[in-house]
């Protein structure tokens, strides 16, 4: 496969990041969008220029100009627009979390392994600058051997929670998984389980507090590394204005780092040479990194390792902590 021509199914923000990164990649571009309302689909492919769409994705996964489909919808969608595109023998690169369970997880890599067709995720932090220098710290091992680590996420509730009428699918546990929790400690997860190796306990204890919406609003966990090293984190998202909180800090023998997921604030490495700090900003385009080791990987000229599978025990994590499983 050496053109890789996308469908896009959902055209919501995270597709526009999506689009506007590929514009910038060779060989690489989208001939077709899906949205179940047709005047979504219509404006996202007059808006970029794409040649078909469509309000229904089995046409868009059978449409033979499309060789690989982006998937880009709610996560309780993404084990059946996944598992047909891979039917298709159609390749698929799906937003983040890989689904709203890890038993839905379990069933696209079935069908992945049946069909020999790739299946890759979106955790695009893996790639970029910022946390390439989180990793080059932990590789060099300038705070030694790991002894614990902890996150700590703190948001005041968004404008949408505090109207019934205008609640995000993200606080429905039914399309979600769960509530915001599902999606941002995914991404959490994702890092340190690449940075640190593979959580084998878990277990927390969730609450509604706020009463904005059915979901839990504060989670509360304590969990364990493969190789012993023990964590815990707390997320709020009903905190107070006055302060957020977004700090995932790794301890060591010989210093601690720290580091944000979301805001990208200054790294700072705490050493017995004092403090030192790295300002990475964000990228204008953060999923190009990512991208452009998918299409290679597509085009048989490098590999992608954000594959389903190693996707799959971030909701593994997410389940245990939430007691789904």
């Amino acid at each position: 496969m050496k053109h890789i021509k996308w469908g896009f199914i959902g055209c919501g923000q995270a597709a526009e990041g999506v689009i506007s990164s590929l514009s910038m990649i060779d060989a690489t571009e989208v001939v077709a969008v899906m949205s179940p309302s047709k005047d979504e689909a219509q404006q996202f492919a007059s808006r970029h220029n794409i040649a078909e769409y469509y309000t229904d994705a089995s046409l868009l996964i059978n449409d033979p100009a499309v060789n690989a489909v982006y998937i880009a919808t709610p996560p309780s969608t993404h084990p059946i627009y996944a598992i047909m595109a891979m039917n298709a023998q159609k390749p698929v690169l799906i937003e983040t979390p890989l689904a709203a369970s890890y038993d839905d997880c379990a069933r696209i890599n079935r069908v992945a392994q049946a069909t020999g067709v790739a299946c890759y995720v979106a955790y695009y932090r893996r790639y970029n600058p910022y946390f390439l220098k989180v990793s080059d710290i932990l590789d060099r091992q300038c705070i030694g051997k790991v002894q614990n680590l902890q996150i700590r996420f703190s948001v005041p509730p968004q404008s949408s929670d505090l109207d019934p009428s205008s609640l995000s699918w993200r606080t429905d546990p039914e399309i979600a998984g769960a509530g915001y929790f599902y999606h941002v400690a995914s991404e959490q997860f994702d890092i340190i389980q690449q940075k640190l190796g593979v959580i084998t306990h878990a277990r927390g204890y969730t609450a509604n507090r706020a009463n904005l919406y059915k979901a839990e609003d504060n989670v509360s966990a304590c969990f364990q590394l493969h190789n012993g090293i023990p964590g815990s984190g707390s997320w709020t998202f009903v905190g107070h204005s006055s302060h957020s909180d977004d700090r995932i800090e790794i301890l060591g023998n010989k210093g601690t780092l720290c580091f944000s997921m979301y805001s990208y604030s200054p790294i700072h490495l705490h050493t017995n040479k004092g403090i030192e700090s790295f300002d990475i900003a964000k990228p204008d385009y953060p999923q190009l990194p990512m991208l452009q080791t998918v299409i290679a990987a597509l085009r048989g000229e490098g590999t992608c390792d954000a594959t389903s599978l190693s996707a799959t025990p971030v909701n593994w994590v997410l389940d245990r902590i939430l007691k789904k499983i």
